[in-house]
């Protein structure tokens, strides 16, 4: 846990406990399911917006691209477009985007590693 002791050195954009900071609406953009995923399926190469899409399933339109330019403007992932017809479109993960990939990854790692521990709880607390 980090101590109240350890923060003071920060810089107020840094503090994840002030409601104002930088840092934490970076954080409310990045913690969640869609940027996750996102971040994950691009771990693995190069897609195109159609391909991502499938690759992250149960996501909307709209909510894909939503998330992408979110990524885009806090600069976790590239958008690069080719002037073809129609126009070709290709995401990729920056280098923050590959160090953040680290991350997600060890997120999903625990995901997997306590699920049926989570589901044994679930079944206790529900039943």
């Amino acid at each position: 846990m980090v101590t109240k002791q350890l923060l003071k050195g920060l810089p107020e954009d840094a503090d994840l406990r002030r409601a104002d900071s930088l840092a934490r609406e970076i954080f409310s953009d990045i913690a969640n399911k869609w940027a996750f995923l996102i971040i994950e399926a691009l771990g693995e190469r190069t897609l195109r917006f159609s391909e991502l899409r499938n690759e992250v399933e149960g996501i909307s339109h709209k909510m894909l691209t939503q998330n992408l330019r979110m990524l885009e403007r806090n600069g976790l992932v590239e958008r690069t477009v080719y002037p073809t017809v129609p126009p070709r479109v290709e995401y990729a993960l920056t280098g923050p985007g590959r160090a953040l990939r680290a991350v997600v990854d060890g997120i999903c790692g625990w995901t997997h590693a306590h699920l049926g521990d989570i589901e044994t709880s679930r079944e206790r607390f529900d039943g």
